[in-house]
C-alpha cells in the first residue's frame, strides 16, 4: 500500500508542473494588454545602463515573454511581470521607466499598477 502512495505522489509531483505552467485565456489577455500599454506607454524604458523607447522595450520584453511560455514557465500576469519585465536575466539588474512629466521608477511596479487598473476595468465592464 505504501508503495502505491508512493508512486502516485511521485506521479502527481512529476505532473505539477505541466499542470502550473498552463497560461489561462485571462493571463494570455492580461499580458497581451500589458504589452500593449508598454508600447503606447510614451515612456523610456531602462535596461543594463542604456535607455530605449518603448517600441524597443516592448519588443524585447516579448522576446523574454516568448521564451517563458515556450518554456512553460509562466502561469499568470504576475509571472510574465517578475520573469520578463522587471529585472534583466543577466545582470539581475532592475529595468527603469521613465514617463514624461514623471519620476524614474521600477518597473515591476510600474506594471503590477498597470495590471491592477486593467482588472478594476474588466470588473467594472463585466458588471
Amino acid at each position: 500500500m505504501k508503495k502505491k502512495i508512493a508512486g502516485l505522489l511521485l506521479a502527481l509531483m512529476t505532473l505539477a508542473p505541466v499542470w502550473a505552467a498552463e497560461l489561462s485565456q485571462v493571463a494570455q489577455g492580461e499580458i497581451a494588454y500589458l504589452l500593449s500599454h508598454m508600447e503606447q506607454s510614451g515612456c523610456e524604458f531602462k535596461r543594463n545602463g542604456s535607455w530605449y523607447n518603448a517600441t524597443d522595450a516592448s519588443a524585447h520584453v516579448r522576446k523574454k515573454y516568448q521564451y517563458l511560455v515556450r518554456k512553460e514557465m509562466l502561469t499568470s500576469a504576475e509571472d510574465f511581470i517578475v520573469g520578463a519585465a522587471s529585472q534583466s536575466s543577466i545582470s539581475k539588474l532592475p529595468y527603469q521607466v521613465r514617463c514624461p512629466g514623471q519620476p524614474v521608477v521600477e518597473s515591476g511596479p510600474w506594471f503590477n499598477s498597470a495590471l491592477q487598473q486593467h482588472r478594476q476595468r474588466q470588473r467594472k465592464i463585466s458588471r
